[in-house]
């Protein structure tokens, strides 16, 4: 191919890309979405396309009394994987969608109803406590089976991911601190540090069921 026509090709397809490319806020350079499913309901995650928009009200705030919103390390607890937003939505994308994985958001309803990650499911970390009598219920839900001796069989249990407020919220690692202390193994729980707060930041979907009224 001769050089010209080879640059004039060029020059055809970059005029073509660039009005697309600088109104579309990509979540990687390859990936316009995340989409995936959760009890046969579909979801999707995409990033806003207002490149002005800035954060509001609680996601704004850049420090909170500590205690008890203290900054959370990176590793919430020896084997368990702390992952980032792309790894969220693999996650939601593969276990999610086939049935082998939930994400669970640790904070109270209230929160939860106010701004969640779509597709997750609320268990606020209390109920995951020992002092909760209705602990081995939750347990059964996510997969563990009788063993008969009062124990539990992990070994079919969910793969689950965690998240709560934000890297200032020790909800999710304390959820996890829980399921650790019940005998959950901790290749199956993951954690999600930067919470709903950095998960906003990135300009990504999230869902409210909270009544505006």
């Amino acid at each position: 191919m001769k050089a010209t026509t080879r640059s004039t090709i060029i020059a055809s397809l970059l005029c073509f890309a660039t009005p697309a490319m600088a109104q579309d806020v990509r979540i990687t350079t390859f990936k316009t979405d995340s989409t995936y499913t959760l009890n046969d309901q579909a979801f999707t995650v995409t990033r806003t396309q207002n490149t002005a928009a800035i954060l509001q009200g609680d996601f704004a705030l850049t420090s909170r009394a500590c205690p008890p919103h203290c900054l959370q390390p990176m590793i919430s607890a020896n084997g368990v994987a702390t992952l980032g937003e792309l790894e969220v939505m693999s996650f939601l994308e593969d276990r999610v969608t086939n049935g082998t994985g939930l994400l669970i958001d640790a904070r109270a309803p209230t929160d939860f109803r106010a701004a969640s990650i779509p597709g997750s499911v609320n268990v606020p970390f209390p109920t995951l406590g020992k002092d909760n009598r209705f602990r081995g219920d939750i347990l059964r839900a996510l997969g563990a089976l009788d063993q008969g001796d009062d124990t539990l069989d992990f070994s079919d249990a969910m793969s689950l991911t965690f998240y709560s407020g934000g890297p200032w919220s020790n909800d999710a690692s304390t959820a996890i601190d829980h399921l650790l202390d019940a005998g959950y193994p901790s290749d199956k729980l993951f954690y999600y540090r930067g919470g709903i707060q950095a998960w906003v930041h990135a300009g990504l979907t999230v869902q409210s069921s909270q009544n505006p009224g």
